[in-house]
């Protein structure tokens, strides 16, 4: 008798186990087949569906000056939201510092650089973060040298 209870318990606990593993197979592949995958770029990112951000590869400015620069929202093909661009920067000055990107706007954002004539000689960094409607937020920055008048 005791016999027959340790098998009846031994195969009730492989059928336990295999019932398990059968769920965590079929759960997992569901996580890992369900057609969205993480990008260094921001939004949620079913395939062409991710933004990226381009701003200016070298900017001189001198002291007293200003320039112009224009960033870029890079859309997939099938983004299709707002994004938020926050731009931050210290020791220059940067307008606007907020931009709300539409998703019916063009992608390019004029940003006006002003460098006040006391300002020190030298590489000031500009920082851009786009965060999307839902998903992730990417971010990038740019350098703006600072030359003598």
């Amino acid at each position: 008798m005791k016999t027959a209870i340790a098998t009846f318990m031994t195969l009730a606990f492989m059928a336990a186990t295999a019932t398990f593993m059968m769920l965590a197979i079929t759960v997992s592949g569901c996580w890992f087949s369900s057609g969205t995958n993480v990008s260094p770029q921001g939004g949620i990112v079913p395939k062409d569906e991710e933004f990226s951000i381009t701003v200016p590869t070298s900017n001189t400015v001198k002291q007293g000056a200003g320039v112009a620069v224009t960033i870029s929202l890079d859309r997939g093909a099938q983004f299709k939201q707002d994004v938020q661009l926050d731009i931050k920067t210290e020791g220059i000055s940067v307008t606007p510092i907020n931009v709300l990107v539409k998703a019916s706007d063009k992608p390019d954002v004029q940003l006006n650089i002003v460098v006040a004539r006391d300002v020190a000689i030298g590489e000031y960094r500009v920082s851009v973060k786009g965060t999307p409607e839902t998903g992730k937020p990417t971010s990038t920055e740019f350098t703006v040298k600072v030359v003598a008048q």
